[in-house]
């Protein structure tokens, strides 16, 4: 009864608002209250298009594309009529301020933009909840706060970034709560089966992938953004429901480019956001956990293209659903979330609005220095042109997402010049017409230079997240920082190419064994069943050298496609991007004849991975997109609570991402794999997979043996007898600090490299690992230590004292025959975030290329 009574009244309220503003209200529209459930997508998304029509003077939606699973991507905009009648002289008259559009802007005064997204995470998804409410909330033409944002700020509004996992959760969510939510923790309403809706449908984190644009939901948003180039962007989470909420200022480290205004800034979000929160004795905390650092996150890339960006975190997420007990007896209900977002939404856009005209010129004076007095020491970046095209194509495409202009040196000339590779600077450095060059004097140039620095600076050791990321070393490419400014041509110069002689009927086909489209081109001719060679060793024809890797398309082998065979080989090239070259003769000039042992003959792999509960979700999505999106070659998923009933003889590769294998691995099912291996299997095994198997039986991974443990074990040892007990005694304060002395949070190495070894094919130019966990596993005694790293390997990158020592004289990868078949060992995620672009060759190689 007291329930109905509640609801009789909140409806009443809504009627009054609507009677008021003409506005349907949320509750009025969905026909429950919000807070009481969860909203899906398409029900979200129908609110706007009713405000929308409602209120066509002020609000304007903006479909701007669909994620993967078709639903619709669609961004709002509120504005005071006056200014959504000159909306789009708005748009262009700020993308002209900054130098983003050609052109001068009009002299109408500019208001500042804000930009708030929702739902980044699917799970957290109260604030989609809250978004509606924000846009309802806008509107009002009683408040006069809402009205003051209108009247000096364009707000847009992005009520969902990954629709696809929002609508996973919540269609699993509907269906576990029953008519009344339970609070206990251990009811199953608060146990959402994995991988969980925070991913996209292809399980990454779209949170972290704001510079990599690896995902349609993030390459459809960025184009959208930079379109607008907001003065403000607001990013809105959920963390553990024991925490109270979060927001600006951001803890430390800030990154060293982050101007005085921006930290300015943030200290006024976080006053204004205080000053509503105090109003209503809601806990709140501020400069802790989420610092400004990782260029790829919601916060951090708008900084770095000048914006004020910040995270808003409120406890809950995918746990808490409709209602929990927490630790402390209090019960957090999705009300009381939606709540701490709404204000925390419209706080912020009131700090804007109180200083619309400072905004801008403080947004507009980041973009002139950026064009005329680029900070940080390189001037100019020449990549060099190194005959991959591919490879340089892919780099290109990621400029080009990030508006990052560039050219081509145009004419050959020498500079003093930063080597990536050798990470010393050299006095005089050739650079060609043909490579490329970026110069610092454009309006990109911050966040040029902080995906191009070869190191970043951290002001505090303990970090949210990955802490190097330097582009040249993910793309393995020849790069120099310049001290002087080069200004690049806009085309690359004409050069001239080896011309292959004219052959009616080719003895074969070579392709070289470069980067990414070399494993999509083979990827394309095994699965339409053509036999593929490739060549163990270096050779020479026709006055060309092709190194270790090259793919060898021979005529013998091939007789089913008959005459079809050219047509495929120059088919499947045309859809990789990549040349092949008719050779007349199976016979080389210097190295192994095509007819040679040492020309591999490869397979065509059946592939399976392991998936489900234990194994990490995003390395999942990592290989699982790796297959299907990038090669279009399948991938057979196998849940690990089925692996012993899989029928081996139809696997020939077996992948184990990162994850925890105690469950998965039993006795039975490990007995089975080991049989599978000896008989002809390839097991890979990927970084916490790698760590599970080191020290089994029949695996020869291990462990180095810690030498501190080594001497504590020996009687009467110096060391033992002159320490001091006092000296181990850890101070409770300094905890968080003393844990992260055995971590890498994500710092860069340079690996030694067999690069005879089929696993290191094509990596001629090295491989720079992304090292995570400081792996401590010993050198294989008879197996292949194909990358490794020995005393000082070190780049980039935050990595404790202890992991330091770990990683000294450890293996980062190998191979351990067993049997007829193979077991490869990748202590580091060649796949990371779908942006390490050298990994993805380093990937094909252990998938096709070994144990042949």
């Amino acid at each position: 009864m007291k329930k109905n009574a509640l609801f009789l009244l909140f409806t009443f309220i809504c009627i009054q608002a609507w009677a008021q503003s003409g506005l349907l209200s949320p509750a009025q529209f969905l026909g429950y209250p919000v807070g009481s459930k969860f909203t899906p997508h398409h029900r979200v998304l129908a609110y706007a298009e009713q405000i929308a029509r409602q209120a066509p003077n002020r609000v304007k939606l903006l479909p701007y594309g669909t994620t993967f699973e078709g639903r619709p991507l669609v961004a709002v905009i509120v504005a005071s009529e006056a200014n959504m009648n000159r909306l789009e002289e708005i748009r262009t008259n700020n993308l002209k301020r900054i130098g983003l559009l050609d052109g001068q802007p009009t002299s109408t005064p500019q208001p500042p933009i804000a930009w708030l997204s929702y739902n980044v995470h699917g799970n957290e998804a109260v604030s989609s909840e809250a978004f509606m409410e924000v846009l309802y909330g806008l509107l009002q033409t009683s408040d006069a706060v809402a009205q003051k944002i209108l009247n000096t700020t364009v707000v847009m509004l992005d009520p969902g970034l990954n629709p696809d996992g929002h609508d996973r959760y919540v269609n699993w969510y509907n269906q576990m709560v029953g008519r009344n939510p339970n609070p206990t923790p251990f009811a199953r309403e608060h146990q959402e089966p994995w991988p969980g809706g925070r991913y996209t449908h292809y399980i990454f984190d779209p949170n972290r992938d704001w510079a990599w644009q690896t995902q349609e939901v993030t390459q459809q948003r960025m184009a959208l953004y930079q379109q607008w180039m907001p003065q403000l962007h607001g990013d809105f989470h959920e963390m553990g429901p024991e925490s109270p909420y979060y927001f600006a200022p951001s803890a430390k480290p800030f990154h060293e480019d982050i101007t005085p205004w921006q930290r300015q800034f943030q200290d006024i979000i976080g006053q204004y956001n205080t000053r509503y929160f105090d109003r209503n004795h809601w806990l709140y905390y501020t400069r802790e956990r989420f610092d400004l650092f990782y260029p790829s996150y919601g916060d951090t890339w708008p900084t770095y293209n000048g914006a004020i960006g910040m995270t808003f975190e409120q406890g809950g997420g995918g746990r808490a659903g409709l209602a929990l007990e927490k630790n402390d007896g209090d019960t957090l209900t999705l009300r009381q979330r939606i709540d701490h977002h709404v204000a925390a939404s419209i706080a912020t856009l009131e700090s804007v609005a109180d200083r619309p005209d400072q905004v801008v010129k403080e947004f507009v004076s980041y973009f002139d220095k950026s064009r005329n007095t680029p900070i940080g020491a390189y001037k100019s970046y020449v990549i060099k042109a190194n005959g991959d095209e591919g490879r340089m194509k892919a780099l290109r495409q990621l400029l080009d997402r990030n508006q990052i202009r560039y050219g081509y040196a145009g004419k050959s000339q020498t500079a003093p010049a930063f080597n990536y590779a050798t990470q010393k600077n050299e006095k005089s450095v050739t650079v060609a017409p043909e490579d490329l060059v970026i110069s610092a004097y454009q309006p990109k140039s911050t966040l040029l230079k902080i995906l191009f620095e070869p190191a970043s600076k951290l002001e505090d050791s303990v970090t949210y997240d990955i802490t190097a990321w330097s582009i040249p070393y993910a793309f393995g490419v020849g790069t120099y920082g310049l001290t002087s400014r080069i200004d690049p041509v806009a085309s690359a110069p004409k050069l001239a190419v080896a011309v292959a002689p004219s052959v009616s009927k080719p003895y074969a086909y070579v392709a070289r064994w470069q980067s990414l489209p070399s494993v999509q081109l083979l990827a394309g001719l095994l699965k339409q069943k053509v036999r593929v060679r490739a060549a163990e060793k270096e050779f020479e024809v026709n006055g060309q050298t092709y190194p270790a890797g090259t793919l060898i398309l021979t005529r013998t082998g091939n007789e089913r496609l008959g005459d079809r065979f050219d047509a495929v080989v120059q088919q499947a090239a045309t859809e990789a991007g990549i040349p092949v070259t008719p050779i007349a003769s199976g016979y080389v000039t210097k190295g192994s004849d095509f007819g040679s042992g040492s020309v591999l003959s490869l397979k065509n792999p059946r592939v399976g991975m392991v998936v489900g509960e234990g194994t990490s979700p995003t390395d999942v999505g990592e290989v699982w997109y790796y297959f299907d999106q990038e090669l279009n070659y399948p991938v057979t998923l196998i849940d690990g609570q089925s692996l012993a009933n899989v029928d081996w003889r139809k696997l020939d590769v077996l992948i184990l991402p990162s994850g925890s294998y105690a469950r998965i691995l039993t006795e039975r099912t490990m007995t089975s794999l080991k049989d599978w291996v000896r008989s002809g299997g390839k097991l890979i095994a990927l970084e916490r997979a790698a760590a599970y198997l080191a020290g089994k039986p029949d695996f020869e991974l291990k462990e180095k043996e810690d030498p501190e443990e080594k001497s504590k074990g020996r009687a009467g040892s110096t060391a033992n007898r002159k320490a001091n007990p006092v000296d181990s005694l850890k101070i409770y304060g300094d905890r968080e600090r003393s844990a992260i002395s055995d971590e890498t949070p994500g710092s860069i190495y340079r690996l030694n490299l067999d690069t005879t070894h089929p696993l290191a094919f094509g990596l001629t130019n090295g491989y720079y690992a992304l090292v995570q966990d400081a792996y401590n596993f010993d050198f294989l005694k008879s197996g292949w230590n194909v990358g490794y790293l020995k005393d000082n390997n070190y780049v980039a990158g935050f990595a404790g004292r202890n992991a330091k020592e770990k990683l000294k004289n450890t293996l980062i990868m190998g191979e351990q025959p067993l049997g007829r078949g193979s077991i490869i060992y990748l202590a580091n995620d060649p796949l990371f975030r779908g942006f390490w672009y050298n990994g993805k060759l380093l990937f094909g190689n252990a998938v096709f290329m070994t144990g042949n």
